[in-house]
Formats: structure tokens, sequence, C-alpha cells
């Protein structure tokens, strides 16, 4: 059922943004009472993130191919992919604006899609950094945010400038020129 809920939650996301998730509607979409999904999320907004990282999933994975250039570049590339070629970019920005003022969903954003996706993050520049790729005093956070949060930076407050997948391979490129061994 939880399966079923979260599916239907993603499709809802990413067919009408968060104006179409209700509880309501994913409760009837999905065949589950009110109830079973409230037991679930506490709130609206906790239940669309949890939808929504359930669609995208598979498209945020990391590569593991043993190169930190290569690996990040592709990951990197298939988030430009998602927040431009898909609705999941307007889906984010909706969800990241509205935990502003929600705090249920502040701390689901937190524990369940930002704050895992950071450690992951940072364990693959570890990882990197282990086998000798990466200089052996490198900030790991700093670089994640120096990574990743351009994205979001022109995401949230510059749509007019484009994220494409040329943009994430020099967003790598240029930061590996300074931090490598």
């Amino acid at each position: 059922m939880r399966a079923r809920i979260l599916a239907a939650t993603g499709a809802l996301l990413l067919d009408e943004g968060m104006a179409g998730v209700t509880i309501e509607r994913v409760a009837e979409l999905s065949g589950a009472s009110k109830t079973t999904v409230y037991k679930w999320w506490p709130s609206k907004g906790a239940l669309a993130l949890d939808g929504y990282f359930h669609a995208v999933e598979s498209a945020l994975a990391f590569p593991d191919g043993g190169d930190v250039e290569v690996d990040l570049v592709a990951q990197l590339r298939s988030l430009a992919r998602l927040l431009t070629g898909t609705p999941a970019g307007r889906v984010i920005a909706g969800i990241i604006g509205q935990a502003q003022t929600d705090p249920d969903l502040a701390d689901v954003l937190l524990r369940h899609y930002s704050g895992p996706r950071r450690d992951l993050a940072v364990e693959v520049l570890r990882q990197a950094q282990e086998c000798g790729q990466l200089r052996p005093d490198l900030d790991l956070d700093v670089t994640v945010d120096q990574l990743w949060g351009p994205f979001y930076h022109r995401l949230l407050l510059f749509p007019n400038m484009p994220i494409t997948e040329e943009y994430a391979t020099a967003l790598v490129r240029n930061l590996l020129a300074g931090i490598r061994t």
C-alpha cells in the first residue's frame, strides 16, 4: 500500500505540481484510506516530498565507475536533465518554497531528501579522496555545496539562467581543477 501511495503521489506531482496533490486524491488514486495516508505522513508536504523522491530516485543515482570526474559529470548531467527536461524541477522548487513555512515539510526535506542526498555525495567524494583522486585536506561538505548548490541557486533564484548538461560538466571540471591532487 505504501508503494501505491507513493506512486500516486509522484504521478500527481509530476503531472499537476503541488496544487494537484491532496490527501483525498492520493487516497483515491492509490486505493488507500485517508487514515492510512495520515498514519505514514504528517502533512501534505511530507507526503509530496516522499512521492517526489520515489518518482525521481533512479534518475539521481550515483554512478560508480571509479573515476570521480566521470562519475560526478554523469550524476550532475542527470540532475540537469531531471530539473529541466521533466516537471521535477518545478516540483522540487515548489517543495523547497513550501518548506520555508511548513515545519513538518522542512523536517522531512532535511531527513529524507536533502540530508541523505548530501550524505551520499560526501561518501562518494570521501571514497575518491581515499583512492587519491582528491586532496586529503579537502572539505567534502564545502565541495558538495560547490557542486550541487549552483543547480538550486539557478533553479530558485535565476530561472532565466540555464541548467544544462554542459553547465554540469563545466561545474565539475572547474572545481576539480582546483581540488585535484
